[in-house]
Formats: structure tokens, sequence, C-alpha cells
């Protein structure tokens, strides 16, 4: 399942040359993961609630193409990889105009303790099925 949303890029997004700024993306980047957890009825409160919090241990972001102002962004969100312990995130902003992708990344998570700060040594179950059967839909590239 990809999760897919748009976004418009606003001057608050934009820097001194009338781009989109670098940390702009990461915030669209975050809300992507975010909603697609939300997909499947779990938010951040209900999974801290759980013990569960899932910070990024390793981020790869390739910026290819600067978005503007007015612009009108779409930010895909997938599981690409999941080995019991860590869950890998493809995601791609790309024009909504033209198609053409301005950032291609990944962000490997893992869950902690809320409440230690301990990494858990496996993906809590109710996320572990969740990452199991998204990695399981995938197509062979």
């Amino acid at each position: 399942m990809k999760h897919i949303f748009e976004r418009k890029v606003y001057y608050s997004d934009t820097d001194a040359y009338g781009v989109v700024w670098h940390g702009a993306y990461l915030r669209w980047l975050e809300a992507g993961r975010v909603e697609f957890c939300e997909l499947f009825g779990y938010t951040l409160p209900e999974l801290t609630a759980q013990d569960i919090v899932l910070p990024v241990t390793n981020m790869n972001v390739r910026y290819k193409m600067s978005a503007k102002l007015n612009d009108v962004v779409i930010v895909e969100t997938e599981v690409s990889k999941f080995n019991g312990l860590s869950v890998t995130f493809h995601q791609v902003i790309k024009s909504k105009e033209t198609g053409k992708v301005c950032i291609d990344a990944t962000f490997d998570v893992v869950a902690i303790s809320a409440q230690t700060g301990k990494l858990y040594r496996r993906m809590p179950q109710v996320l572990a099925e969740i990452f199991e059967k998204e990695v399981g839909c995938l197509q062979p590239v």
C-alpha cells in the first residue's frame, strides 16, 4: 500500500532563493510516515501509550529538483523493506504538474521503549504484522 498526499508550497516553505528549503521536505516526509501508520489505525499518541516510539536511525535523501513557491507536490510513502528489527520507508516527492521527482528518500526506523528509551530486539507485534504484510505485497522489480 502506498500513502499519497498533496501539499502546496507556501512562502514559509521557501528560502531566500525562492525554492523549497531543504528542511521543509523533511517535514513533509515525516508527515508521510506518520500518516502511513495512521492508515492502519496507529497514531503516535496511541503507540506511545503502548510504550512504542519510532525514531529514524538512518536517512538517505537525494535532492533531484527544487520545488518552488505555489507548486503543488505529491508525497508518496511505502514500506520497501522489513527485517523484523527495522522498517525501511521509501518516499518520493514529485511535482504534481510535471511528475518530475524532487526528492527520492529512504528512512530506516526502529522501535524503542517510550519509557526507557531502550531498543526493542524485535519490532512490536502490532507493527510487525503490518510491515510484514506490506513487504509481502511489494511487486518484484
